[in-house]
């Protein structure tokens, strides 16, 4: 079974990448519907697909990305329109999927799938409600031990049984005590300084999921990363928000639930507060992806001259 498979990878590498590639637009089908339900506390799988007339949405007006495009970003039975964050989101959920089963072996590109759907769903949460839910960040940072120990080849460890087993969870769990305590301590000091708080707790714990899945390194660079990412791109943009003075930005169609229908309507004030959630998935994506090369080879050159004399 195996080398059957070997031989259509090796014979037809698109076959596997077209697969993996339409696997990410299904799974980020669903996690708009994540993205939507799990803030408010509603069930992600019942009830089914509506529209917001109230109308069921068959399964052929339900496929990722191509149902918007056919139906030009309308519903069928009403045409109420839907914003374009849904196939965005299936496109870049899918194309992520694509560059993890490029850039790794099939069972580290598998989890970095997984690693890759909590991101998105925590970036999307956090833009629109200013949370991370704790099933991303705890359950994730558990799920990333859990998974460290039972693939150690996640941390690029190759030995023994059991002794790299043992390796892959030691990895784990000092990349999500390392993290979260980073960014607890930066949280502290920078309530100190400026007398308000810097740094919500869900940032800590989601710092904390990151170096359960990718090491120390990953989650160090995830939150001084993140830091600079912010530094590059939101605040130009939070600069001339304040500049013109305007409120949030509006959407280009009502954001409808895929599910229920309804609009959304808690928004946050544009320039108020800023989420670092998003930031730190970027940072913690980059690492996984191929950067983990670079910042790895840093961390040892810092540390041989820095202890090697």
């Amino acid at each position: 079974m195996i080398e059957t498979l070997e031989f259509i990878n090796e014979d037809f590498p698109w076959f596997f990448t077209s697969l993996v590639f339409v696997l990410g637009t299904i799974v980020g089908s669903f996690l708009n519907v994540c993205i939507y339900r799990i803030p408010v506390e509603r069930s992600v799988v019942f009830p089914g697909s509506t529209c917001a007339c109230g109308q069921p949405i068959p399964w052929y007006h339900n496929l990722p990305i191509l149902t918007w495009l056919i139906l030009r970003g309308r519903a069928s039975c009403c045409g109420a329109k839907f914003s374009v964050r849904y196939p965005a989101i299936e496109l870049l959920t899918g194309l992520l999927f694509l560059a993890s089963w490029l850039t790794h072996s099939p069972v580290v590109a598998f989890i970095g799938m997984l690693y890759i759907a909590f991101l998105i769903c925590s970036t999307f949460i956090d833009f629109d409600h200013m949370i991370i839910p704790d099933r991303f960040s705890i359950g994730g940072m558990v799920i990333g031990v859990v998974l460290s120990i039972v693939f150690p080849s996640l941390h690029g460890i190759d030995g023994l049984p059991i002794v790299e087993n043992i390796q892959g969870g030691v990895i784990s769990v000092m990349g999500a005590l390392i993290g979260a305590g980073l960014v607890y301590w930066i949280a502290v000091l920078g309530e100190i300084v400026f007398r308000k708080p810097a740094m919500g707790e869900g940032d800590v714990k989601f710092v904390g999921f990151i170096g359960a899945f990718c090491g120390w390194q990953g989650a160090v660079f995830a939150m001084f990363g993140g830091a600079l990412i912010g530094s590059i791109v939101l605040l130009p943009i939070l600069v001339i928000g304040r500049l013109l003075g305007k409120g949030a930005a509006e959407p280009d169609a009502p954001l409808i639930d895929p599910v229920e229908g309804e609009e959304e309507e808690e928004t946050v004030e544009f320039g108020a507060q800023v989420p670092f959630g998003p930031m730190l998935a970027v940072a913690g994506l980059l690492y996984f992806l191929g950067a983990d090369r670079y910042v790895d080879a840093y961390f040892a050159d810092f540390a041989l001259s820095f202890f090697g004399r």
